[in-house]
């Protein structure tokens, strides 16, 4: 699966983005679906990550209440939509995709996502 993430730019702190990851492929729904980001000299980190199924969703403790991962399986895309940004959002936002047999599991290692896009910056002033 080739995975294209938008939706990036620059917004000041306390403000919203939505970013989009539309994935390649017919088999969108076969794969659990993530989020990750990478700021300047840091490791790269899970944000968010979401089920098969649309059911099950899970977050990283920095991002709970202010971020929501969703998808539309239809459409082979999955969202992020952020709200309350801060400056230390600042990254570069990526989507990951791993084929999962269950339906409402969950991942959320760096290791356990096969494909990967390409990244969409995100930068919030203060």
């Amino acid at each position: 699966v080739q995975l294209q993430a938008s939706g990036g730019g620059l917004v000041q702190a306390g403000g919203s983005l939505r970013l989009s990851c539309a994935a390649s492929g017919r088999t969108f729904s076969s794969y659990v679906m993530g989020w990750f980001r990478q700021a300047p000299g840091k490791e790269r980190e899970f944000v968010a990550a979401i089920s098969r199924s649309g059911d099950s969703t899970y977050y990283a403790d920095s991002v709970k209440g202010r971020f929501t991962i969703s998808r539309e399986n239809a459409k082979n895309t999955v969202f992020l939509q952020m709200n309350s940004l801060k400056p230390e959002d600042t990254a570069v936002y990526y989507c990951a995709a791993d084929r999962d047999y269950y339906w409402n599991n969950v991942k959320f290692d760096t290791d356990e996502y096969e494909y990967w896009g390409q990244g969409t910056l995100v930068t919030v002033s203060s």
